[in-house]
């Protein structure tokens, strides 16, 4: 019987097991699209049954071979609930009623092997030697479900920490808003906090006379960059790994007809686990802890020091405004949500280091397959990827942009931001203005500013290598990367001459824009991304 163009195979009902029932199924090739000529295209096998169910839309996580290879052998193993509903669509053939009749079938049938299997270890047990007895009954009372063999082994390296499938599941579990909209709830609640405490918006005055603005929520590298720029940072990574994880990555296998079947995304997350964790103490224990004792906790403790005076030490300054306790518990809880949304904004490139190399790997095999030449649809999922790699390093160097223009600031002799970066917009054709920085400060974050910016251009440049997009996205690819070095520019240029605000707002400009056209052709991305998706 033919239903939705695959064989469909009514369930039985004849009080067969698990085992017993698959058997049957599996040489039939239950669920398996029919050929060309209206026949079936053969009996399942375990490397195909296990990317059918992982191909399955709602399935996320996808399926182990090894689990679906003990499906097919004669063990004690059965089936678990949560793969009982994924062979109920195969075996339904993506039919409502007909995966709701397999639900119930392979439920019963895993209801059957269970209490036969009960049954015999019993039998078993009244017969076996005294000493066997223990061991038999506990086994006995160990669930039959369908995990691997060496399951032992498995599960103590599951109860292991593991660092990357712990940060890829934060981007690709639940709804592509959930990581963006805890990004954007921690950034308010800082927000909230220092409104309540009073350092929402503070001027001092410097020796020198200058009064400066150095409230919270006018520094952009607290406000513009938790708030807008790394949300939509997020956002992208996640649309980018479940749109290669779901769609494309799939599409590239059964051109290769299982090409790296086995290769999992799972194991290519896992290859990456050192580069996690260097990330994660560099981020944490640096970044944050280290830069947090020497920028905040000992110049509050001690008054005074070589960095410029901020929301985080105005205590110092002004002790009536904020006393020093409540101060170093603000900054230390502001740090610590700073450190971990940085660490997750290093992951994100790292997942997307992990799409670059993973693409290219199956690119080559099927060039390999196909006497050298590239897919015409693979092309175009090239494109989509690197459309979005574009977009997410354009915000990694404007996070970048944010942290430096801070930084600069606090060092300069302007009021306050905004008023600072519109007198040297104007100092240009107006020369009769004061110097740029009259206070030679320690600026820890123009150099961790600098890791963001050349992180995120490496994996642009990365991906613009290692994706060969071909001709016919070349002059795209071209304008990807001039607007990435006009961009890193600005970035490097801030504060190095007078009138560097101009070549800074061009590149916000020129690189917001890219956000919306990243191949800086309007009309012909609309119509693209009506044809193919989106990106």
């Amino acid at each position: 019987m033919e239903k939705n163009g695959k064989i469909f195979v009514a369930p039985p009902k004849d009080g067969s097991d698990f085992k017993e029932l698959f058997k049957q199924l599996a040489a039939v090739g239950a669920g398996r699209p029919v050929g060309t000529d209206g026949f079936p295209q053969g009996p399942w096998t375990p490397e195909l049954l296990a990317e059918a169910i992982t191909q399955i839309d709602s399935n996320r996580a996808g399926i182990d071979l090894r689990t679906v290879q003990l499906w097919f052998q004669e063990n004690d193993k059965g089936i678990s609930p949560s793969n009982i509903a994924w062979l109920a669509r195969i075996f339904g053939c993506d039919d409502k009623e007909a995966t709701s009749e397999w639900l119930l079938e392979l439920s019963a049938a895993q209801s059957r092997l269970t209490a036969k299997r009960r049954d015999s270890r019993k039998t078993a047990t009244s017969t076996a030697l005294p000493d066997m007895v223990r061991a038999v009954t506990l086994n006995s009372q160990t669930p039959i479900s369908d995990e691997p063999a060496e399951w032992g082994q498995v599960s103590q390296h599951k109860k292991r920490f593991n660092l990357a499938r712990r940060s890829e599941a934060l981007f690709g579990s639940g709804s592509p808003l959930n990581l963006p909209a805890l990004t954007f709830a921690g950034a308010s609640a800082l927000g909230f906090l220092s409104y309540i405490v009073g350092i929402h918006s503070v001027t001092y005055s410097r020796p020198d006379g200058i009064s400066k603005q150095v409230g919270f929520l006018w520094a952009p590298n607290w406000t513009l960059l938790f708030m807008i720029l790394l949300p939509l940072f997020f956002w992208l990574v996640i649309e980018l790994m479940l749109f290669w994880k779901r769609d494309a990555r799939f599409s590239l296998l059964a051109q290769a007809d299982r090409f790296e079947a086995n290769a999992t995304w799972t194991r290519n997350i896992e290859s990456y686990s050192h580069t996690y964790w260097a990330v994660f103490v560099i981020c944490v224990l640096f970044a944050g802890v280290l830069q947090w004792i020497g920028v905040c906790l000992i110049p509050l403790l001690k008054g005074g020091g070589d960095y410029a005076t901020s929301w985080g030490t105005i205590a110092v300054v002004k002790p009536d405004l904020i006393s020093v306790p409540m101060e170093i518990a603000f900054t230390g809880l502001a740090y610590l949500y700073m450190c971990f949304c940085f660490y997750l904004f290093f992951a994100g490139l790292i997942l997307l280091h992990t799409i670059i190399d993973d693409f290219g790997r199956i690119e080559e095999g099927l060039m390999l397959r196909h006497g050298g030449k590239h897919s015409a649809e693979g092309g175009e999922i090239r494109m989509k990827v690197m459309r979005s790699i574009f977009r997410c390093t354009i915000l990694g160097v404007l996070i970048a942009i944010c942290m430096k223009v801070q930084s600069s600031y606090l060092s300069s002799n302007g009021g306050d931001i905004v008023t600072w970066i519109l007198h040297d917009f104007v100092s240009v054709v107006y020369r009769n203005h004061q110097a740029a920085n009259s206070f030679g400060y320690r600026m820890p974050t123009h150099f961790s500013s600098l890791l963001v910016a050349i992180s995120a251009c490496v994996v642009f440049l990365y991906g613009s290598i290692r994706l060969n997009v071909g001709s016919r996205f070349r002059e795209a690819l071209w304008k990807m990367s001039a607007v990435e070095g006009l961009l890193f520019a600005a970035y490097l240029l801030i504060d190095a001459f007078d009138g560097f605000s101009i070549l800074l707002v061009a590149g916000v400009l020129v690189g917001t824009y890219g956000l919306f056209d990243p191949e800086f052709a309007l009309p012909r991305s609309r119509k693209s991304e009506s044809n193919h998706g989106v990106s």
